[in-house]
């Protein structure tokens, strides 16, 4: 018999939660942004719950205004080998730039990180998308949209191949023989491409997983084009139930033409929930943190998003003319997003800037855990989500109020697992290990 279908939950871990006015609610901790054992404690929690996987975002530049936010902090993978050394279950995701590394440097570290962790590694790959990273490294311009796109893809099919040049039986430890490694099993890489030239064989052997689960967060035409591809779970921003179905039908029927099955890649829209004891006290937070928020601060971050100067306009008014998404050389996908969010309710910049305070375009929810676990299982048994990344608006009371009081709901309907049934993060997705492109050929 086929086991239920189970959901998939990642918590998205934000310094002192995904509002931008967190760090001023009196439940945050602000100071606790380069603290690792605070870190440590919102993993451990999120492995209390069962959760699949914590995911660090990051950017190669200062996002926002620090002058108005708990901006800033740890290089992700870094603090996920410090994580994994106190955890034994949980997957551990990074966010990390094709378009400013080089494939060797992060073929290491990830399959370093997968070792560190006894298979629990995962990348967010990204092509990057602000043209503040593009300049701390000596670039004036950032690469076109469809560029960053198609380095991407050979950028991964060089990791790939590194990740694939020790077979997994490629160390013999014949200590009589004085034999370490057969290296009839060690392959270069010998790629050379249009933006790389790579040697190959890695230098660390072939880790628990194969390689680390491949995620990917954009849902530009080129970004699901990528994910059909290569992606094993995409996160998403999706406002309501039928963007869900129809995002998550899209992606989903782009697999065939890869050779892939529906069940090779999971769908996870972001949701911040906001918790109440009664939907009155979830709205009521709601509330004091939109209350709390600072405009400043929400008029450069809408800025970023649409490409277009913000200040100074009146925050009563409506949204400035904007340019079309062909013209965007950033986060089209989010672009998009936001500008019809703003035209579908008719919000002036003030309201747009408290809807985008605790999600940046992902979907906040207000209400009860009971109400939060009703919306989650909607968007799971009707063609919307194969799970979610959990995107706590306040840490870590916003993580530990889903963990203690939402999980067991989800849990008692069936929906989501009570225990830990894999080793690594692929098996608790449910994902298979890839096979190595070397194993069995000829020497």
């Amino acid at each position: 018999m086929t086991a239920p279908r189970t959901l998939h939950l990642n918590a998205f871990l934000m310094n002192a939660g995904h509002h931008d006015a967190a760090w001023r609610h009196p439940a945050s901790a602000p100071e606790r942004v380069t603290d690792l054992k605070y870190f440590q404690e919102l993993a451990r929690t999120a492995e209390r719950g069962r959760l699949d996987s914590i995911f660090f975002a990051d950017g190669l530049a200062l996002w926002g205004k620090a002058r108005y936010n708990a901006l800033g902090g740890f290089e992700p993978l870094t603090l996920l080998s410090a994580i994994a050394a106190v955890t034994e279950h949980i997957g551990l995701i990074a966010t990390v730039s094709t378009t400013f590394n080089e494939p060797f440097n992060l073929a290491r570290k990830f399959a370093s990180l997968d070792h560190i962790s006894g298979g629990r590694a995962g990348w967010n790959i990204v092509t990057s998308g602000t043209l503040d990273e593009a300049r701390n490294f000596n670039r004036d311009e950032h690469l076109e949209h469809s560029l960053r796109y198609d380095r991407a893809r050979e950028f991964l099919d060089v990791a790939t191949k590194l990740w694939d040049s020790w077979e997994d039986d490629a160390i013999v430890l014949d200590k009589e023989a004085g034999i370490y490694a057969d290296t009839d099993k060690l392959h270069p890489a010998a790629h050379r491409g249009e933006y790389f030239g790579v040697a190959g064989p890695l230098n660390v052997p072939r880790s628990p997983q194969g390689y680390p689960l491949l995620v990917q967060a954009g849902s530009s035409e080129s970004g699901k084009e990528f994910a059909a591809q290569y992606a094993e779970a995409v996160f998403t921003a999706q406002q309501t139930l039928a963007d869900g179905q129809t995002f998550y039908k899209d992606l989903k029927s782009r697999l065939a033409a890869y050779g892939r099955a529906e069940d090779d890649l999971l769908v996870l829209p972001g949701i911040a929930p906001v918790i109440g004891s009664t939907e009155a006290e979830a709205k009521a937070l709601e509330q004091e943190l939109t209350d709390l928020q600072v405009p400043e601060y929400g008029l450069a971050q809408l800025s970023g998003m649409l490409g277009v100067d913000l200040t100074g306009l009146p925050l009563d008014g409506p949204l400035p003319d904007l340019p079309e998404e062909r013209d965007i050389n950033g986060n089209k996908s989010r672009f998009t997003l936001v500008a019809e969010l703003a035209r579908r309710d008719g919000l002036n910049l003030r309201q747009l800037i408290a809807r985008l305070g605790a999600g940046r375009g992902h979907r906040v929810f207000a209400g009860t855990p009971e109400q939060i676990a009703d919306q989650l299982e909607q968007w799971f048994t009707q063609g919307a989500a194969d799970g979610f990344n959990i995107m706590a608006p306040v840490l870590p009371t916003g993580l530990t109020d889903f963990v203690d009081q939402v999980v067991p709901i989800l849990q008692r309907r069936g929906l989501f697992r009570t225990e830990y049934t894999g080793r690594t993060l692929r098996e608790n997705y449910g994902l298979p290990r890839p096979a190595n492109r070397y194993a069995g050929a000829a020497s």
